[in-house]
């Protein structure tokens, strides 16, 4: 993504520019580096949205809605994944076989403890838990709850693509520039000036990769 904007990076700096202003090469590299922090942090945003979207139920069995159950194992919090394997033979059954089987009730404490609403049986070797089917009414609450995670991510995304302007702001006060007042305004679906902004190219491919998050997400919601 950066090497598709170098030329549009280029373009902030201030060519007439003279006497004390920082060099054009040294500018270019400042901005680069602005931009590949900017885009590292956006990067860690989709991470973060991703993760958190795979823990909303779906009436779909995932091992990643146990992601956030812990268990106290040697006196030491673990999740689930290290203390046992987690399969999904049916689509809406989650099988956890821990590696020991003295764990298991305090698994299945664990799991009645949590948000999750799920409800737990076993054999002596594994757990068992059936993912109930979603209600109309609970698809709609989980639609909002989707994108109430979704729009956190694009506020995030939002806050980073400020942080970067005004380090480019910086870098052209440096360099004896005053175009950066214009830089950054408006929301992210406005184009003209904005489409040769790298900072907001940046956030414009991120914040289309939040939505596309949030329609397959809907979608699986539809579909359970």
């Amino acid at each position: 993504m950066i090497t598709d904007i170098r030329r549009a990076a280029g373009r902030i700096s201030n060519p007439a520019c003279s006497g004390g202003c920082v060099s054009g090469k040294k500018r270019e590299n400042q901005m680069q580096q602005v931009l590949q922090q900017a885009e590292s942090r956006m990067k860690k945003t989709i991470e973060v949205t991703v993760a958190k979207l795979s823990h909303v139920q779906t009436g779909r069995a995932t091992p990643a809605l146990l992601d956030q159950v812990t268990v106290t194992y040697y006196g030491t919090k673990s999740p689930l994944s290290q203390v046992g394997t987690i399969t999904t033979p049916e689509p809406r059954l989650l099988v956890i076989q821990p590696w020991d089987k003295t764990l298991i009730t305090e698994i299945e404490k664990a799991i009645a403890h949590s948000d999750l609403g799920l409800s737990t049986n076993n054999d002596g070797n594994v757990i068992r838990i059936l993912v109930p089917e979603l209600t109309t009414e609970r698809r709609t609450e989980l639609t909002k709850v989707v994108r109430k995670l979704a729009e956190e991510g694009k506020v995030a995304i939002r806050n980073i693509r400020r942080d970067a302007n005004d380090a480019v702001k910086k870098l052209e006060g440096d360099a004896g520039g005053s175009g950066a007042k214009s830089r950054g305004r408006g929301g992210d679906k406005k184009r003209g000036k904005a489409s040769a902004d790298p900072v907001q190219q940046l956030t414009d491919t991120y914040i289309n990769q939040i939505d596309t998050l949030t329609e397959a997400k809907e979608a699986e919601l539809l579909e359970t």
